[in-house]
């Protein structure tokens, strides 16, 4: 343990046995925060291991709370590649929680909607703040910012001062239509 002794090794949680046994280096243990399990992995065994996550009795993760991107530019002595993909599961039954850090050299990675249905507004989310592509997901358009906005608003690059007005009727963006949602 290490501070407020929330900080412990990963390595003794059991959540994590099936996890490493399954995967073995396909999978990276990373450090513990408030008994919160976490692991990396490439992008190209996303699915495969959050499927894994969700189905695995012995984990059942079957909530994906939120996906969060990090920006490094920037960051004296950052690791390669500048965002990272990190997906935070939890599991109801077992009451345990799991970070997934996903690094994306390409600004690209495989969608989970089809896993999780959740992961249709925050996969678009991500995409409209940071830039970041996930393949196969079924309507990959802006969620937050307007439909003409230029950039990514949280990418490290993008210009603070910048303002970007949108000058159409408040009426354009209200619709009935469910393929806008």
């Amino acid at each position: 343990r290490t501070g407020r002794g929330l900080a412990v090794t990963a390595v003794h949680l059991p959540v994590l046995h099936p996890i490493v046994a399954r995967f073995g280096d396909r999978v990276r243990v990373l450090p513990s925060l408030a008994g919160q399990a976490a692991l990396a992995a490439a992008p190209a065994d996303l699915p495969e291991i959050a499927a894994f996550l969700r189905d695995h009795p012995d984990v059942a993760a079957h909530l994906l709370l939120d996906i969060a991107a990090v920006d490094r530019l920037g960051h004296p002595g950052a690791p390669e590649p500048r965002f990272e993909l990190i997906y935070h599961f939890r599991s109801l039954t077992l009451r345990h929680r799991i970070r997934l850090h996903v690094p994306v050299p390409d600004r690209e990675a495989p969608s989970l909607w089809t896993l999780w249905h959740a992961a249709n507004w925050l996969e678009r989310e991500v995409w409209d703040l940071f830039g970041i592509r996930f393949t196969g997901h079924p309507n990959l358009r802006r969620i937050l910012c307007h439909h003409r906005f230029e950039g990514h608003a949280l990418c490290k690059d993008y210009p603070i001062q910048r303002r970007q007005r949108l000058d159409e009727p408040e009426e354009y963006l209200l619709t009935d239509d469910p393929e806008w949602a």
